[in-house]
């Protein structure tokens, strides 16, 4: 029997098995692919928060080596310039999925973790005790938990019977790796239709988008319809053939009602879908997989209690949810329309007052998202509590160390700063204590500068589970709530 069974090597699988191998857990990964191998580059690119967590287990180096970094977003279309976000990666890393999944793999790899390939999962049946996972080869699997990491269609969360709701599709387009037999003269264009274009990868592959006229069928889509789409749109196809990847996407938006039913977890695509303006579905996927891996891990592992996994659901929906509605505002402005126009127009002349452009730049880099209020706290709330820990750099006894160091091995951590002397008492096996200084200004996005704290117990993930303010009160609840019951 396995402790976790992950369905599906995506990013947010892989990143999710790592998160369980850091935490001590038994976890396979299941995976229909023969190879982690993709056809063609797909889509790609990550954003600050999302490098935050690679740079929090220390391999964001790998990604920023092979990616190229480009210090602005836009909404609508007003430019958003991201360089002065308080964060040490100010920049949306364009990366292709291919070279993403790669990178997660090798990192994983290095943990021991294991992949069972050409496997396909057909089924599951969870009761008190676990769940079995049915493959298509026959065969069947005990797991204490499931986590369907399977993308939009997700076997796991259909056969759970967990709803996916949202708004239809209103419009579909064609996206392709392809050769081409005559010059790219018309490299896009935006019409009522919607966004079309070409772009040569320079290795002989084009990469087109065109917008269908028609919202199309839930089919895998041909060569024969590309070429019909490039014609209607551009008068000519040209001449595309060989295609790498042909698949078609939607602005269907859809939520799963629950992120957990029992031992089923979802996380990634298979808890949420979305028009891919924007570029945020690999970056939502794996903020899924660092918020669960650590909550996981302590529940298998018998350190807290299965309500732990609760807070994945009451962190991470809402989290989505708000994602998921920039996605649906960004898509309005993916095609040519008088209306639209005046809407972009007008939004230009808000984005430049002072505060609107940093408070959309942090949404969509995932800077802003803040967690709610454990139920151990009580009466007014620093404004760090819920939020991410500024990687700071901190002195320590050993010399200078920044924040997100600290969490290479995905341990929580006491941090001490100046305050009282503190005691992380019969949690000290499970907390990393570092006593440090910092003298410097404390800066979140969207709320700016913030009271210095005296202490702060920082989850593995990186956000804030408790502040001191000159004091400890607080700190016992707060790791009872977070990381078990006291060792006795």
């Amino acid at each position: 029997m396995h402790d976790v069974v992950i369905v599906g090597s995506g990013p947010t699988g892989l990143m999710l098995a790592g998160e369980l191998r850091l935490a001590g857990v038994d976890a396979v990964v299941l995976e229909r692919r023969g190879s982690q191998e993709l056809a063609g580059r797909r889509g790609g690119g990550i954003h600050a928060r999302t490098i935050e967590l690679l740079d929090q287990r220390g391999i964001a180096g790998r990604f920023l080596d092979e990616g190229t970094t480009i210090a602005a977003a836009t909404f609508g279309g007003t430019a958003l310039q991201l360089d002065k976000l308080p964060t040490r990666h100010p920049y949306t890393l364009a990366l292709f999925q291919n070279h993403i999944e790669r990178l997660l793999l090798e990192w994983v790899e290095e943990l021991g973790v294991r992949i069972r390939r050409g496997v396909e999962v057909t089924g599951i049946a969870a009761d008190d005790g676990g769940v079995d996972v049915a493959l298509d080869s026959g065969e069947a699997l005990r797991a204490g938990y499931v986590v369907g990491a399977d993308g939009g269609r997700s076997v796991v969360r259909r056969a759970a019977g967990i709803g996916f709701i949202g708004p239809d599709a209103t419009r579909s387009s064609l996206i392709a790796e392809v050769k081409v037999t005559e010059e790219l003269t018309q490299p896009g264009k935006i019409d009522e239709r919607g966004v079309h274009g070409l772009h040569a990868m320079g290795d002989g592959m084009v990469r087109v988008v065109v917008t269908e006229a028609v919202l199309g069928l839930n089919t895998e889509p041909t060569l024969d319809e590309l070429r019909r789409g490039l014609l209607e749109v551009f008068g000519t196809d040209f001449g595309v053939h060989s295609p790498a990847w042909l698949s078609r996407f939607t602005d269907a938006t859809r939520q799963a009602e629950s992120y957990r039913k029992g031992r089923v977890l979802l996380a990634g695509d298979a808890a949420h879908v979305h028009s891919p303006t924007g570029g945020l579905g690999i970056g939502l996927g794996v903020q899924d997989a660092v918020n669960l891996g650590w909550k996981l891990g302590q529940v298998v592992r018998g350190i807290s209690g299965e309500e732990l996994l609760d807070t994945y659901h009451a962190e991470r929906h809402p989290a989505g949810a708000r994602a998921l509605k920039y996605t649906m505002a960004q898509s309005l402005f993916q095609k040519a329309d008088p209306r639209q126009e005046a809407l972009r127009e007008l939004l230009d002349e808000v984005m430049v007052l002072d505060g609107a452009g940093p408070l959309v730049a942090a949404l969509i880099t995932g800077l802003d998202v803040a967690y709610g209020p454990a139920p151990h706290d009580s009466g007014s709330a620093h404004p760090l509590l819920g939020r991410r820990m500024p990687d700071l750099d901190v002195v320590t006894s050993d010399g200078t160390v920044r924040v997100f160091e600290l969490l290479h091995d995905a341990r929580p951590v006491l941090l001490e700063l100046g305050g009282p002397r503190l005691d992380a008492g019969a949690w000290a096996g499970r907390v990393r204590h570092v006593a440090a200084a910092y003298d410097g200004a404390w800066e979140l996005p969207v709320l700016g500068g913030v009271p210095a704290p005296t202490a702060v117990l920082v989850r593995p993930d990186g956000y804030v589970a408790w502040v001191g303010e000159g004091s400890a009160d607080g700190l016992t609840g707060a790791l009872a709530t977070w990381f078990g019951a006291a060792d006795t």
